[in-house]
């Protein structure tokens, strides 16, 4: 079971003579706490409940409750104490009756009672973080629980067993849940561990006994593989155990040792001079060498900047932050987890979230994560109820693959929640959609879909490079304990075509997301980056595919290491060693650590509440060595009870065998040209018409439903995000970041894929991925272009007839255009089996390349953006196209919409024509001579072009000169090129500087009108060709969109932004007169007053309220709730506290929920927090997570007459006054939102009232919800609401998503009656420094110092004033 501690929770410490196995006693007993739904927790089942009654329409009725099956370990029942805990935990505070014993729903005779939960084979993270919850509140009895829901369904007649199977079907996730046709009565699943086969007896029975062994295991070995390990054990003159061929099997599959790009490989019968890896590689040769890593690490690299940034003394204690100075690189990484995605979606995304974010926190002896990428390609949605009419009905879809319409929204939701949980933004991203019948009569379709992730990242300079390992180093297993999860994923998800295993394979290879896990992990990792000693890591790796084999071979190759199975944390106390040694289960890393350091890893282990297990010692004798000693465990140094027969070593191989050079696979492949068939659009096609459903198609439409629910904010470095302009349309080119809080350099992140291109020409398919990243890049300002480094990453069908030539051909032309262009491939990866089997038939999907560029950003600031912003006519519209003269329809989304493909797809022709247009682009960003700027893609001219009118809300008068060519292919051909928006005084300059490199700069017209009611008119060759309001026009672009929100989201707030943005103008921002001019405080040799930043394990925005503090002057400290907890430190000599934002416990029981239980049952940390409040110079900022805690507390919301009795000792939670409840919508939400500052006595908006600003908001929970009407009005009445959302007018709103969570009255903060204590959902760390805003309108974008910072100033001139 799972089980955590530190000093103040019990003992978690290191693990070295068997971490501690916390297992049922036979006294164990599972306890049932049923709850009935409260406040919105019901909108987030409503889509559920809407697929309920569409799948059954003789549904009558739908009552539901949770269950909470809690295992309770004590000999004797829990006392009447802890039940009060008990109930506390999993009620609501502001209900005295919503837990019971006893279900609250009674079935009648036509009545279904249905209760679905988690599969019981492992602890969920759901459980791991209430049980962390649970030690905190004093409940160390508690050892596991599952949430389960329950569902009274009602009918007219008695339901029958086919209708009960509908039911189940519907409510339940088949791949991650079960049915409990009774309560849970135990977790034990009654098993130990399994025992292992013996040998696979290859000496006697040869390569049949390895074919057998791979068939059962699912080994995914191929027929090279089997004859190769055959002759080698027979060589060896032994048999493998099945540990080893297991090992073997994930260490060398195809996922792992990229077999196809490192092959021999003969196309039509003629060998490749260079492997496609080495192909690749040879990019570096035309590019500047500014890479500090590549191809050789879990990330690359290139040169950064020097930069100032703060960190904390000494991490592994409570400490002040101060400010450094040191060079800074930046990371990239990105890659794809496609098979568990298509699988199970969320958890699959979840955990190649997680996979991705490793790999950047393990780049050289550590890294920063500072932000993410996404991307989705699935088949046909098949929206219910909504027409696509190229999508074909007739399709049919295999039982063991998710739906795409289910992939589209549940792996989207699994990033995201992963994202937001973890604190990692998600700064750009690409969602497509194909399924189509080829002329040849093939089906093409991402069946298996692709599930990218990409991540940027800083590091030191000085922890570029990994030390080799050495004798008498510690193996160090730091993050979560194992479970048997993953098992075979590496050669699962290396099978040919997906299918072709037993489905209970796929089932296995399914993984477990926990991204509270892998945040307590990253502040471990970095704790030692930020070491003041020095950063004791040697070396580290993120464990992914083949599990503890693979990491633990890679960290001590060549120099070998003995692993013990004693020293692992175990999930699961009945995995056998195979699975000890082979599951993938997430959220661990590996690491090499000298035995002086292990006192500093242990301590900042135990403050992060982070599991750190020394499970072995590096050997030098160049073997792995797996001891099983669980019988009789070793201690650390090799001592112990000698045991009777010594331990078996189910793993016993040289690494050079193992990992060294192998023989190259060969592959013999042949071209497959395609059949092609000219466009044949319909007669008399519109460009109206046309646009009805170019417009709708997911790679061109809105991607609003992805950018709305995932944080785009937190950690305070994103300078440009997704979403742009005055309604924050999600249409941004490029991704930027600071690499530091204090700097203006950071880096920049572009995509660029064309895989429906691939289908007629992989090599156009591949140019046209380096030509649209760039295109998207240049947007931002980069050090050079031959500093530009770009992630490959290769999803194809590669093992089946023409796919391996064609992915051939592909990296061919990459090599040959990015030596043309100047950049270079410095790292990605590839997913070869990009196939499924639907019945008797083989699904491709299309070859896909995914390019991430990267490049330093000198200047954060000189980013331009799609929206148009000089409404009116002031602004002239320019085309600079790459191919110029070229129309081509192949490939494109209008071809797609119409179920074509076509011929001949656009492409880059000229590759130095983007050579040029880059740099000259580059020169007018760094003059800041263009207002605006988008690329030509997905969509073609009118689409680019239509996009920067949305973003703008503005008209536009538009004529297209193509002489002789016919209007829909000059404005839906694909062709790479810029549009561009220039002010009246620069047309000329910006003109003369295009067409001076040689390159055409067309004038295609001006803006027109602000407004949704603007007019577009478009003419090609003097005809008006489209002439409509930009209104009505985006709310076609929107309408996809908004049709996946409705079933991810409450219908009724998806249908009032769907509305607002026809009618909306955009917000108006101000400054009153009387607002103070921010100016930091600076008194020579006075001493800064003192702040504690507090954090909870799952609090994840400290990092930017530390910058915002330090910024207002004061001395900034890191402290957690575990220093608090064990007493390591006093708050006597803090004048403030800051309570961050972020998911404490992971909010699984109510928001704060957790963090409350924590403090109030904790009896150092509550009376240390009350003696904090009970002084009066000191004041707190409660922020999202740290709001709801206050609200928890009392601390704010309460009834003000009440404030005195407040203050005394309270052993019990006091029912509060306020509550933070789910969001009206039923989701997270990400906003760029306005609020308004209103009078009241919070010190810290003094001053500051009757501004408008806009704020960052993030959060699922942000409702406020008050135990009474008339507390409510008396809040408001005092002034202790001096925060809220406000609508365009600058008025207090309700309506959404201008009030992002629905609370009444607006209300977006609360202040304590004396003003010292203010709680805010909004995030005004995130707003310190104006290039954190997301859109500054005139006179905001001149504005050097934000309004925001005035918050934390006003707490510094009350601090010296004496708090008063």
């Amino acid at each position: 079971m799972t089980y955590m501690g530190a000093p103040g929770f019990p003992e978690l410490g290191d693990c070295e003579n068997g971490c501690h196995q916390r297992t049922p006693t036979e006294m164990s007993s599972v306890l049932h706490f049923y709850v009935r739904p409260s406040g919105h927790e019901r909108a987030a089942s409503e889509y559920t409940q809407r697929k309920l009654r569409g799948e059954l329409p003789e549904l009558q009725g739908v009552k539901t409750e949770l269950c909470y099956n809690v295992n309770w370990t004590a000999e004797s029942s829990p006392s009447a104490e802890e039940m009060k805990k008990l109930t506390w935990l999993f009620g609501c505070p502001l209900l005295l009756d919503d837990v019971a014993p006893e279900s609250w729903l009674v079935p009648g005779s036509t009545d279904l009672l249905l209760e679905v939960g988690p599969r019981l084979n492992f602890s969920t993270p759901t459980s791991s973080n209430i049980v962390s919850v649970c030690q905190a509140a004093g409940l160390g009895a508690v050892d596991r629980v599952e949430p389960t829901r329950r569902y009274l369904l009602s009918f007219a007649h008695p339901p029958s067993a086919e209708l009960e199977a509908v039911a189940l079907a519907t409510l339940s996730d088949r791949m991650t849940e079960q049915h409990f046709p009774c309560p849970i009565q135990s977790f034990s699943l009654g098993c130990i561990p399994a025992p292992l086969g013996g040998p696979i007896d290859i000496l006697a029975e040869g390569r049949s006994a390895l074919e057998k062994a791979n068939q059962e295991l699912g080994l995914a070995l191929d027929s090279w593989d089997l004859d190769f390990y055959t002759k080698r054990f027979q060589e060896l003159q032994r048999n493998p155990s099945t540990v080893e061929a297991f090992d073997l099997a994930q260490s060398n599959s195809e996922h792992s040792r990229h077999w196809f790009f490192k092959g021999r490989l003969h196309v039509d019968g003629q060998e490749l001079a260079h492997s496609l890896f080495e192909s690749i590689m040879s990019t570096q040769a035309s590019s500047h060498p500014n890479n500090v890593l590549k191809f050789c690490d879990n990330s690359s690299a290139i040169q950064g900047k020097e930069v100032r940034f703060l960190r904390p003394e000494d991490p592994s204690r409570p400490s002040c932050f101060r400010q450094r100075q040191g060079l800074r690189h930046v990371v990239f990484t990105a890659e794809t987890h496609n098979f568990p995605t298509g699988v199970a979606p969320f958890s699959g995304a979840t955990t190649g979230t997680g996979g991705r974010i490793r790999d950047v926190q393990c780049t050289g002896r550590g890294a920063h994560v500072v932000a993410g990428t996404a991307g989705y390609c699935f088949g046909n949605l098949h929206i219910p109820g909504y027409s696509m009419p190229w999508e074909d009905p007739s399709f049919q879809y295999p039982g063991n693959f998710a739906r795409p319409l289910e992939i589209a929204i549940e792996a989207s939701n699994g990033a995201s929640d992963y994202g937001n949980k973890f604190g990692e933004p998600v700064l750009a991203g690409f969602a497509r959609s194909l399924g189509l019948q080829l002329p040849d009569g093939q089906r093409r379709e991402w069946i298996k879909p692709i599930m990218f992730s990409g991540g940027i990242g800083s590091m030191e300079a000085e922890h570029v490079s990994k030390e080799p390992p050495e004798p008498g180093m510690d193996v160090v297993k730091v993050g979560g304990p194992v479970y048997r999860i993953g098992v075979g994923g590496g050669a699962a998800s290396s099978v040919q075509v997906q299918g072709d295993n037993a489905s209970d394979l796929d089932f296995g290879a399914v993984q477990r997301g926990d991204p509270e896990m892998e945040q307590k992990m990253n502040r471990v990792i970095r704790a030692c980056v930020e070491a003041p000693g020095g950063n004791p890591i040697c070396s580290l790796h993120d464990q992914g595919a083949g599990g503890n084999g693979n990491v633990l071979k890679e960290l001590s190759d060549p120099a070998g290491a003995v692993i013990y199975t004693s020293r692992f944390q175990l999930g699961d106390p009945t995995l056998n060693a195979l699975e000890i040694w082979g599951a993938e289960y997430q959220e661990s890393n590996a690491l090499l650590l000298r035995p002086p350091d292990r006192d500093f890893l242990s301590r900042v282990s135990a403050r992060e509440r982070c599991p750190a297990c020394f499970v072995g010692t590096i050997t030098g004798d160049r073997r792995i060595v797996l001891v099983d000693d669980r019988e009789c465990p070793m201690g650390r140094d090799g001592q112990g009870d000698a045991p009777p027969t010594p331990p078996p070593t189910p793993v016993d191989l040289d690494l050079d065998w193992v990992l060294g050079k192998m023989p190259r696979k060969e592959f013999f492949l042949q071209r497959s040209l395609p059949v092609l068939r000219p466009l044949a659009l319909p007669p008399g096609l519109s460009v109206r018409q046309a646009l009805a459903r170019v417009l709708r198609l997911p790679a061109v439409a809105s991607k609003r439903y992805l950018t709305s629910k995932v944080d785009r904010s937190v950690g305070g470095l994103v300078a440009q995000q997704q979403c742009v302009g005055p309604l924050q349309t999600p249409l941004a080119d490029v991704a930027v970041v600071a690499l530091s809080h204090q700097e203006l350099v950071g880096a920049a992140t572009a995509l660029g894929e064309q895989p429906v291109k691939s289908l007629l020409d992989p090599k156009v398919a591949a140019r046209l991925a380096v030509a649209e990243a760039l295109t998207n890049l240049v947007f931002a300002l980069v050090t050079d272009l031959r500093d530009v480094k770009c992630s490959g990453n290769w999803m194809w069908a590669a093992k089946l007839q023409g796919e391996g030539a064609a992915l051939a051909d592909a990296c061919g032309a990459v090599a040959a255009v990015m030596a043309a262009l100047g950049v270079a491939v410095d790292g990605g990866k590839d997913s070869l089996s990009m196939a499924a089997r639907v019945g008797a038939e083989t699904v491709r999907a299309p070859g896909s390349l995914v390019i991430s560029a990267y490049a330093v950003c000198p200047d954060i600031t000189a980013t331009v953006t799609p929206d148009l912003k000089c409404p009116g006519g002031r602004g002239h519209l320019l085309y600079v196209p790459l191919s110029p003269g070229q129309h081509r329809l192949g490939g494109t989304a209008l071809a797609q919409c119409f179920s074509q493909l076509g011929e001949q797809p656009p492409d880059l022709d000229l590759p130095e024509n983007l050579v040029q247009a880059f740099g000259i682009t580059q020169g007018l960003l760094k003059d800041r001579l263009l207002c605006s700027g988008h690329d030509v893609s997905d969509g073609g001219l009118i689409t680019c072009l239509l996009e920067m009118a949305f973003a703008g809300n503005c008209g536009i008068e538009v004529a297209v000169p193509a002489s002789g060519v016919n209007a829909l292919p000059v404005l839906f051909a694909e062709e790479p090129g810029l549009v561009l928006e220039v002010q009246e005084p620069d047309l000329g300059q910006v003109l003369t500087r295009y067409r001076e490199a040689g390159l055409h700069c067309l004038e295609l017209g001006r803006t027109g009108n602000a407004g949704p009611h603007a007019m577009v008119r478009v003419s090609v060759n003097g005809a008006v060709v489209l002439e409509e309001p930009v209104g009505q026009l985006r709310a076609l672009w929107e309408e996809t969109s908004f049709q996946l929100d409705r079933l991810q989201a409450e219908p009724h707030c998806v249908a009032q932004e769907e509305e607002g943005l026809r009618e909306r103008t955009g917000p108006t921002y101000c400054l009153p007169p009387t607002f103070p001019q921010a100016s930091v405080p600076h008194e020579p040799g006075g001493p800064a007053p003192r702040v504690a930043i507090f954090r909870e394990e799952g609090s994840n925005g400290d990092r930017e309220m530390a910058d915002a503090f330090h910024l207002a002057g004061f001395e900034v400290w890191d402290v957690t709730m575990q220093d608090l907890c064990s007493g390591a430190v006093r708050l006597d000599t803090f004048q403030g506290m800051a309570f961050v934002g972020g998911f404490s416990y992971a909010d699984v029981l109510g928001s704060a929920k957790g963090w409350a239980a924590a403090v109030t049952f904790n009896p150092q940390a509550g009376a240390e927090l009350r003696r904090f409040r009970q002084r009066p110079d000191t004041f707190s900022l409660g922020v999202c997570n740290g709001c709801q805690l206050l609200a928890l507390l009392g601390w704010v919301g309460g009834s003000p007459g009440e404030e005195a009795a407040e203050m005394g000792h309270e052993p019990w939670p006091a029912r509060p006054g306020l509550l933070l409840r789910h969001n009206r919508s039923g989701r997270f939400e990400s906003r760029w939102a306005s609020v308004r500052v209103g009078p009241g006595p919070a010190l810290m908006l003094r001053g500051m009232e009757g501004a408008v600003l806009p704020v960052w908001s993030a959060h699922g929970e942000g409702y406020m919800a008050f135990s009474s009407p008339e507390l409510q009005a008396q809040i408001e009445a005092r002034g202790l609401a001096p925060l809220h959302w406000a609508d365009d007018d600058g008025n207090p709103t309700e309506q959404y998503p201008l009030n992002p969570n629905g609370s009444p009255g607006g209300m977006a903060g609360v202040c304590s009656p004396d003003g010292r204590h203010l709680a805010l959902m909004p995030h005004p760390e995130r707003c310190v420094r104006p290039w954190q805003w997301a859109w500054r309108p005139p006179p905001f974008d001149t504005l050097t110092t934000s309004p925001w910072l005035q918050l934390f100033i006003n707490a510094r001139n009350w601090t010296r004033e004496g708090g008063r």
